[in-house]
């Protein structure tokens, strides 16, 4: 392959799979006038996984920029809006211990932290009694305490009145992005099982053997095919980082849930943190997306499933009816994901547990990267592959750091579980340093390699403070113009608050609308 790089060849389909081609077609179309071919071949009867069903709000950018009409796949996807999640019973587990991370960036975040104002609040005598963090400093907790929805009925399309990303139908996202890719964006549609997979002598991928008698060549290969990981693991031997000695969750058991009658739609993803695990409550337009993720080393499939049943408040004797769907996984990524000419994208390349929906971030980012840096020809591959490999084995490991937060700052004893997950010997080292330096700062962007960051200081922020981490507050703290403007913000936001509460439709109200009337094109 010494030409031009000229056809793309997808390995699964599912949200991973169509998605990439997806963003890497409608990019290439859009800034290049050389012709690609881009392929995807699907199995028939391989099923989606489907852990999870949220977006970040980068899923707006990328739906628009494949030209998706945004009613169109509210409408056809079983989609709500989310505006962030609640994390109930994370901190001490009691009935009223609950937290926000909203998806709006604080008042006046690139220009006066708040964070320092609200600390100082808490070092007075009744601090206790001052209000959350998301709260002070931002509507969005308000907005979703109310089941609000981000935006109005006249509000154009992807346009925003709060950041909001979505809730999903995973199974429904893969039909609708195929029927896109195929027919609005020219991606070749092959469903066809792989019998085998050939090599060139230097080792590339040359072609797949497919089991209509058919041959399927390309010049770069996107490995989607999930946990089995096809091309990049099983052909090209490129091995597998656990974290299970961080991330302790190895399972979860899923399940579809309707609605009791005029029940509300939640504007965010409801996050019950249970013994050796956690519980999703994803509100969809026509149902609730319900499941338990926990540490098969902390709890039996029994155990688990009866907290289950209690959360959903099922009696005793409807508890073996319960058609409760498992899946287990073990927690890590690929040692690297670009290898000779094949590029691991999805759960092929890894997965770490749905807390915090970073599993479709990360397949919308390498797509993102894979087209913007879309290799001319083989000689120049290695140099792609190689600053891919390093800025996505970054990542990975910032978002272990992540989601490691929320759990090793419990202050719950309640079980093995948590109490391992607090042991200095289970947090990484790079998680251990940053948490030593926010002990003497508030989190801010210079603390991280923001041009690859996934997750951005604010979000630091609104989980260490609804953690009850304490950190100092900046030098500036008790400077007087600092104040000033900090208390202004304060104000703005208590009135924005109060005027969006007012003025937002509930969820469910939006969503009927979107239904009837659609949304207004940008």
């Amino acid at each position: 392959m010494n030409n031009h790089l000229q056809s793309i060849v997808v390995v699964g389909g599912g949200t991973a799979g169509w998605l990439s081609a997806g963003i890497i077609a409608a990019y290439l179309q859009k800034h290049h006038s050389l012709n690609y071919k881009i392929t995807l071949v699907e199995s028939s009867d391989i099923p989606t996984v489907g852990v999870g069903e949220g977006t970040w709000p980068t899923m707006r950018r990328t739906l628009q920029n494949m030209g998706v009409d945004e009613a169109d796949f509210i409408n056809q996807c079983n989609v709500s809006f989310k505006q962030g999640a609640k994390f109930a019973k994370w901190h001490t587990g009691k009935e009223d211990d609950f937290y926000y991370h909203p998806l709006m960036m604080p008042q006046g975040f690139n220009d006066t932290d708040l964070s320092s104002a609200w600390l100082n609040l808490h070092t007075q005598p009744n601090g206790q009694l001052q209000p959350s963090f998301a709260n002070y400093v931002c509507p969005q907790q308000a907005l979703c305490e109310h089941n609000l929805a981000p935006k109005l009925i006249t509000t154009a399309q992807y346009s925003a009145v709060a950041n909001y990303a979505y809730h999903l139908d995973a199974g429904l996202f893969a039909t609708f992005l195929k029927n896109h890719c195929v027919n609005k964006l020219n991606v070749t549609h092959v469903v066809s099982t792989i019998e085998a997979v050939n090599n060139h002598k230097n080792g590339d991928i040359a072609s797949l053997s497919l089991d209509n008698n058919t041959t399927l060549a390309g010049d770069l290969f996107i490995d989607c095919s999930g946990f089995k990981s096809l091309l990049l693991g099983d052909n090209l031997k490129v091995g597998f980082k656990s974290c299970k000695d961080v991330l302790f969750a190895d399972s979860a058991l899923a399940v579809h849930v309707p609605y009791d009658e005029n029940q509300p739609i939640s504007s965010h993803t409801i996050s019950t943190a249970q013994s050796a695990g956690w519980i999703w409550d994803i509100g969809l337009q026509t149902r609730r997306g319900v499941g338990h993720v926990y540490s098969s080393r902390h709890i039996s499939e029994q155990e688990a499933k009866n907290q289950l049943c209690d959360y959903l408040n099922i009696a005793q004797q409807d508890r073996t009816s319960l058609a409760v769907k498992k899946i287990t996984f073990e927690p890590g990524h690929r040692e690297k994901f670009w290898h000779k000419n094949c590029v691991a994208v999805g759960l092929s390349a890894g997965f770490l547990e749905p807390l915090e929906a970073s599993a479709l971030l990360l397949v919308e980012i390498s797509a993102n990267f894979i087209a913007e840096q879309l290799p001319a020809n083989r000689q120049v591959m290695d140099i792609t592959a190689a600053r891919f490999n390093r800025t996505f084995s970054y990542r990975w490991q910032r978002i272990i750091d992540f989601l490691k937060l929320h759990y090793m700052l419990s202050k719950r004893t309640d079980s093995e579980f948590w109490l391992q997950h607090c042991a200095a010997q289970s947090i990484p080292q790079s998680l251990q340093d940053s948490l030593a330096i926010w002990q003497t700062h508030v989190p801010n962007d210079s603390h991280f390699d923001y041009s690859v960051e996934v997750f951005p200081a604010a979000s630091y922020q609104y989980v260490l403070y609804g953690m009850g981490f304490k950190t100092a507050t900046t030098h500036y703290g008790n400077n007087p113009h600092y104040l000033k403007k900090a208390h202004n913000l304060v104000i703005k936001n208590a009135k924005d608050t109060a005027l969006l509460v007012n003025k937002l439709p509930g969820n469910r109200t939006l969503l009927d609308q979107i239904k009837q009337f659609g949304l207004a094109a940008i």
